[in-house]
């Protein structure tokens, strides 16, 4: 059973209401329909008393007394009314009430202004003697409000959603059970058969249709039954068998044994625990568990672990001041239920301590509770089974925003594990307490293109950086380049957010634009998002014409074939003296990051040092290492980290302008600063021939090439117009060359072909 109908009116002050009772007779004077409504308060019947005010204060808008009592009425319902009625009566009277101050406390706690809280219950318990009992009271409620703010200031990534009009009404839902398949909610509600109908005034301690009203106004409990449609959305729920719910208050606790058998609360003997079998489409007459269970006393929730053997519930039974405690009951070799044994007081507090459920897996037990460091009335904590001391773990709060400043109970898990629903008194609901779902929210992966807005062509290289935060303001940041050719990016981003993001090339920030991520309560959310961009590419060419050169493992050491890609840019660079390049290194992920920026410089530094050698001007040239931050393949295979393992060489322009179009090199036009350009020289369509020629190029460089027999060894002799000498030597795959310039200036350049 819902614990506040028993005991929320007299110990948390948390009062029930509603504006759709049955209207009094407005025949009535109004000093005649305030002493009815004063009445009614007076004996906690708020639902009744509250029409009666709302008729006196629509011919008396100012009358304060009215005001303020309607306004504690209303507290439950509509907190923010309750809260523009007590003030206003405060404004009009200042002495409205004497615990006024009180009431104002308690009301701007429930709508978060926690500060203000505090300094209304401060003023209010200067006004007591010092003996008072109720200053202890007053130091839980500041303590409550210093508990909310911190909570509410480090809220979690959680996400709450109403279960909607369908199970939710204006009046009190709770308590709900999920079948196994997750297609059959079990759930308690004081509706009248899922109505929104008000409480007739005539109808008081009478039945009606198949619930009865109870002394507080409003209807008996009674236990429903709604299937799932989808995910979102329920078919009507129907009230479950007479032989369920009685005259009295029934509530649902919970299915076990494979759905076959349900664990409720009936109001016999101040509140007791029984269960019902299933029988077709119907349920058994419910029996009451034993006496080591139930007692004179209050007992209101439980839970059956899933091998059957152990029973945890909460009872008023060893409480000297009639609060709630976790006891724990197992099974006896002739399968009743043995003695109740405390929790511990690492769980039970000197306030209530209700709803125990544990996860599958037995570690984990989620319970309410009016202790603990709570934000106010109940909230949800949880405690981790430490098998090793055989213990529970100290009891931590859920935190924002599974708990509020109100009363959050009846926390249970899904059948998988994936999210909870909840009971609550919040703001936004449809009454009372409403049923939620509880989600921890997900990544989404976002993923597409970056483009030019002038022509929509894809810009590679340019780097996304995702800025965000999370629920309690720590900072987020994600980041990826989009891939060479295609354009892409992807990342993984905390979803239920607005991201700034920045968009940058070379270092230089294009834009930041804003991207909203909705919430996503699954791990398979993917999100399309192709941002465009003022900018336009102009590197696509140099890709082209510069090629890149690749290394082994953990290497940094020129290939021959690299030796051969280097000669060709240097002749490139040489025919084209008017650009500049940069030289940029990568590396596949076998390393960590700050490892891979390290080699990837070592890559663009030894492509560097040659094209210098070769006559380069290092003006001309920029090096910059990306480590493992530009793929252009997955590193997913053996093939594809080899082509992240490479140098990049591209042509430096201005943002904005024209990539060049480069001069083709004129034949040998590197031959004078390395022999090892020679080889662009004496590469012909048809494989060289064994013996000796002899040649002489346009600009008067002559050239002799001696090829062994097997064609395994070539050597090639250079000599210049200025004096410039150069002499290569290749032979299986090594290549040993030596230069000298004009200026007599040496180079030599030696490699092998491991």
């Amino acid at each position: 059973m819902d614990n506040l109908v028993r005991r929320l009116f007299k110990a948390s002050c948390a009062f029930a209401l509603t504006a759709a009772v049955a209207q009094p007779a407005l025949a009535q004077s109004t000093r005649s329909q305030l002493k009815t409504a004063n009445k009614l308060f007076g004996q906690e019947n708020y639902r009744a008393a509250l029409p009666y005010y709302e008729q006196v204060l629509a011919k008396e808008p100012n009358n304060a007394q009215a005001l303020f009592r309607a306004g504690i009425s209303y507290m439950t319902f509509d907190k923010e009314k309750a809260s523009d009625y007590i003030y206003k009566a405060q404004r009009l009277k200042k002495n409205v009430a004497k615990d006024v101050e009180y009431w104002l406390g308690r009301v701007d706690h429930l709508n978060y202004n926690f500060d203000e809280a505090i300094g209304h219950f401060q003023t209010y318990n200067a006004t007591l003697k010092p003996k008072d009992t109720r200053k202890k009271e007053l130091a839980q409620l500041i303590q409550h409000s210093k508990n909310a703010k911190v909570q509410f200031n480090s809220p979690k990534d959680i996400f709450v959603k109403n279960l909607g009009p369908t199970i939710n009404t204006q009046w009190s839902e709770h308590s709900p059970v999920i079948s196994n398949d997750d297609k059959i909610l079990l759930f308690t509600s004081r509706s009248d058969n899922m109505s929104n109908a008000p409480v007739a005034e005539d109808m008081k301690g009478k039945k009606k249709g198949k619930g009865g009203i109870a002394a507080d106004g409003q209807y008996y409990e009674n236990i429903y039954e709604a299937k799932r449609i989808d995910d979102e959305n329920w078919e009507k729920p129907r009230s479950l068998s007479s032989v369920l719910n009685g005259k009295g208050h029934d509530a649902s606790i919970q299915v076990f044994d494979n759905d076959t058998k349900l664990l409720m609360y009936r109001n016999d003997e101040d509140g007791d625990i029984f269960y019902s079998e299933k029988s077709g489409a119907d349920w058994t007459e419910p029996k009451k568990l034993n006496n080591n269970i139930n007692s004179k006393s209050y007992e209101g929730d439980a839970y059956i672990t899933p091998d059957g053997l152990t029973l945890y519930f909460s009872t008023s039974k060893y409480s000297e001041d009639n609060t709630l405690d976790i006891y724990y009951s197992t099974r006896q070799p002739g399968g009743d239920w043995g003695p109740a044994k405390s929790i511990g007081n690492a769980i039970n507090t000197a306030y209530d301590d209700d709803s125990p459920f544990l996860s599958r897996d037995g570690k984990t037990l989620y319970f309410s509770s009016r202790g603990h460091n709570t934000m106010g009335g109940y909230d949800i904590f949880k405690s981790e089974w430490d098998s090793v001391g055989r213990k529970w773990s100290r009891a931590e709060n859920m935190g924002y925003p599974i708990n509020t400043p109100d009363d959050d109970t009846y926390y249970r898990l899904s059948p998988d594990g994936s999210y909870a629903y909840l009971s609550s008194y919040r703001i936004g609901g449809y009454g009372e307490k409403d049923i939620y779902t509880i989600n921890y929210i997900k990544n989404a992966i976002i993923r597409g293109r970056v483009l030019s807005q002038r022509d929509s062509t894809v810009i590679p290289g340019v780097e996304l950086v995702f800025s965000g935060t999370q629920a309690d303001k720590t900072a987020l940041s994600y980041r990826d380049i989009t891939k060479p050719v295609t354009g892409d990016y992807q990342v993984s981003v905390l979803s239920g957010r607005t991201y700034q993001v920045a968009v940058s090339k070379d270092g230089k920030n294009i834009e930041t634009q804003e991207f909203a991520v909705p919430i996503s309560t699954n791990d398979s959310t993917t999100i399309t998002k192709d941002f465009y961009v003022p900018y336009v590419d102009t590197s696509g060419v140099n890709y082209a014409q510069l090629k890149p050169i690749y290394f082994d493992t953990d290497k940094y050491k020129l290939r021959p074939e690299s030796i051969t890609e280097l000669d060709k840019i240097s002749a490139v660079l040489k025919a084209n003296p008017g650009i500049n390049i940069s030289i940029e290194g990568n590396c596949d992920s076998r390393n960590t990051d700050e490892y891979n920026m390290v080699l990837g410089q070592n890559r663009a530094d030894v492509a560097y040092n040659y094209l210098k050698k070769s006559g380069v001007s290092e003006t001309r040239m920029v090096t910059v290492s990306y480590g493992e931050r530009r793929p252009v393949a997955a590193n997913d295979s053996p093939e594809n980290m080899q082509l992240n393992r490479r140098t990049d060489f591209r042509v430096i322009t201005k943002e904005g302008e024209a990539a060049p179009v480069l001069n083709n090199p004129t034949p040998n036009s590197g031959a004078n600063s390395t022999g090892s350009s020679s080889s662009t020289t004496t590469t012909t369509t048809a494989p060289l021939q064994p013996g000796k020629s002899k040649a002489k190029l346009p600009d008067g460089t002559k050239v002799k090439t001696k090829v062994d027999e097997d064609s395994d060894k070539v050597k090639v002799k250079t000599k210049g117009a200025n004096d410039e000498k150069s002499k290569t030597v290749t032979k299986d795959g090594t290549i040993d060359s030596k230069a000298k310039d004009a200026n007599g200036e040496k180079t030599k350049v030696k490699t092998d072909n491991d």
